[in-house]
C-alpha cells in the first residue's frame, strides 16, 4: 500500500548491529541469531538486503565498535549505507538504493530500539513508505542510570505502538520473526 509509486518491492534494513552500539544489549545473542534467521529468509527469495551503519565521536570509522558483529556478514553485493544521524534515511544515500530497487515496504530491524529504530521507523513513513517492524529482532541497551525504562519494557512499549501505526496511504505493524514474509 506504500504511496511510493512503482515500489512493490520489499527490503530487510539491518540498522546498527555494531561491536559499540549491541555489545551489552538486552538480548544480544537472540537477536543477532533472529536477524541471521531473516537475512537467510532474504537472501533466499531474492530480496534485497540493506546494511546501515552509525558513526560518530563514539563509533569512529575503521575502529573495533563501529565494525558489525562478527555474526552477521555482510555480502558484497548488498549496500553499505553509512550515516551520522538516527534516522537512516537522514542524510544518507538509503533512499535512492531503496529506489532503484523498487522497494516501497522496509522491513527494520537492528539497534537500538529507542533510537536509530524509532526513527527510522518514522522517517520511512513520513516518506511513504510501508514499515514493519519485527518484534524480536531489535534491541536497545539499558540506559535505566538515565531514567529511561529496563530494556524489555522499552522493547516492548516500542512493538506496542508500532503495531497502531498508520497513515495515509501507508501501514505498518510488528511480526515476530517467525511470521515475516516478504
Amino acid at each position: 500500500m506504500t504511496t511510493l509509486p512503482n515500489r512493490p518491492n520489499t527490503a530487510l534494513l539491518i540498522v546498527d548491529v555494531q561491536n559499540g552500539v549491541v555489545d551489552s544489549s538486552h538480548n544480544r545473542d537472540e537477536v543477532i541469531a533472529n536477524i541471521n534467521t531473516l537475512l537467510a529468509k532474504a537472501r533466499s527469495e531474492a530480496i534485497p538486503v540493506v546494511w546501515i551503519q552509525h558513526s560518530s565521536d563514539e563509533l569512529k570509522p575503521d575502529s573495533a565498535l563501529w565494525q558489525y558483529v562478527p555474526e552477521l556478514v555482510r555480502e558484497t553485493t548488498e549496500p553499505l549505507i553509512h550515516k551520522r544521524y538516527g534516522d537512516s534515511f537522514e542524510d544518507t544515500e538509503l533512499e535512492s538504493v531503496l529506489a532503484e530497487r523498487g522497494v516501497g515496504r522496509v522491513v527494520v530491524t537492528g539497534a537500538q530500539t529507542d533510537a536509530c529504530i524509532r526513527s527510522t521507523l518514522h522517517g520511512a513513513m513520513v516518506r511513504g513508505y510501508d514499515a514493519t517492524l519485527v518484534a524480536d529482532a531489535h534491541t536497545t541497551e539499558d540506559l535505566t542510570a538515565y531514567g529511561a525504562p529496563v530494556p524489555e519494557q522499552v522493547i516492548s512499549h516500542t512493538n506496542l505502538y508500532w503495531s497502531w501505526q498508520e497513515a495515509p496511504g501507508r501501514k505498518a505493524g510488528t511480526v515476530e520473526t517467525v511470521n515475516v514474509t516478504f
